[in-house]
């Protein structure tokens, strides 16, 4: 949802799932049908409540605090449409916003449950994986430990960082280069 979507790191908290999938602390097949569920009903109120709201929402608590990602998304969505609900999934600064913005902008219910849906069972294996994976089958064939996790977790982070800041620098030549006038 929108706002929980703000507050929460979904990312860490997907990873931490997995790692207990990955170690059989938890049922994985269960784990994931709620975690599916979940974020398919998370992202439909969303939707439902910038649908029914409209462009005030915008200036409602905490979107208001928040207006550079709120404006990013709209954009995002202006530009890619349907595949922006699907994408936005994968984008952790808008995916919070993406479906409330397709709301406000009154995207058709059908195509947007759909996209919502596949990447929703796309998303949810994802983000399960790597923890999965450290904590499970691949953990003991490399005989990973604690400080190989924080090592990655680290990379990780160094790698988003450098994909943000080079994304941005893309995106804003651009955006230069659409707003100069065409020569002919």
């Amino acid at each position: 949802m929108a706002i929980v979507g703000l507050f929460v790191p979904a990312t860490a908290v997907m990873l931490a799932i997995g790692g207990l999938i990955g170690t059989d602390t938890l049922d994985a097949w269960p784990i994931f049908l709620w975690a599916v569920l979940g974020s398919v009903i998370g992202d439909w109120i969303s939707y439902a409540f910038g649908n029914r709201i409209g462009p005030k929402v915008y200036r409602c608590w905490p979107l208001n605090r928040h207006r550079p990602a709120v404006a990013r998304t709209r954009l995002f969505f202006r530009k890619y449409g349907f595949a922006a609900i699907f994408m936005g999934r994968f984008l952790g600064p808008i995916r919070a916003t993406v479906p409330l913005v397709a709301g406000v902008l009154a995207m058709p219910k059908r195509p947007f449950q759909i996209a919502n849906i596949a990447s929703a069972v796309l998303w949810v294996p994802l983000m399960f994986a790597p923890g999965y994976l450290a904590a499970g089958p691949l953990g003991e064939i490399l005989s990973i430990n604690e400080g190989h996790l924080i090592l990655f977790g680290f990379a990780v982070a160094i790698l988003a960082m450098v994909a943000t800041v080079l994304s941005s620098r893309f995106l804003g030549r651009r955006r230069r280069a659409d707003r100069s006038p065409r020569q002919q």
